[in-house]
């Protein structure tokens, strides 16, 4: 599956980030507006930066798994065409060599 980045320049992660973002906003906003004690409120912050750090975590490592099969992928073709051009490199050289011949034998 490819993204592309929207007219805005806004591609996928950037949308994902602005999600949870504003998830984790609207989550404190309505703890901080709730009618608790200081105890309990501070408890449900806790609660819910420890959950935005595991998640976070998780996009973290999940990013980092992609980015790693895009790298060996990106590796694996550069490679494949850094040996088409030099096996075209050597058919070139080939056929010089031959016409050279011919019009050396000529």
């Amino acid at each position: 599956m490819k993204y592309e980045e929207s007219d805005n320049g806004a591609g996928p992660g950037a949308w994902l980030m602005s999600f949870v973002l504003g998830g984790l906003i609207g989550a404190a906003a309505a703890l901080l507006l709730a009618p608790k004690s200081g105890r309990q409120t501070r408890e449900q912050i806790r609660d819910i930066a420890e959950d935005a750090k595991e998640k976070a975590e998780g996009y973290y490592d999940q990013a980092r798994d992609k980015i790693s099969m895009a790298m060996q992928k990106g590796a694996e073709v550069f490679q494949q065409k850094k040996d088409q051009v030099e096996s075209t490199i050597e058919k070139g050289k080939d056929a010089y060599r031959k016409a050279k011949e011919t019009i050396m034998e000529s």
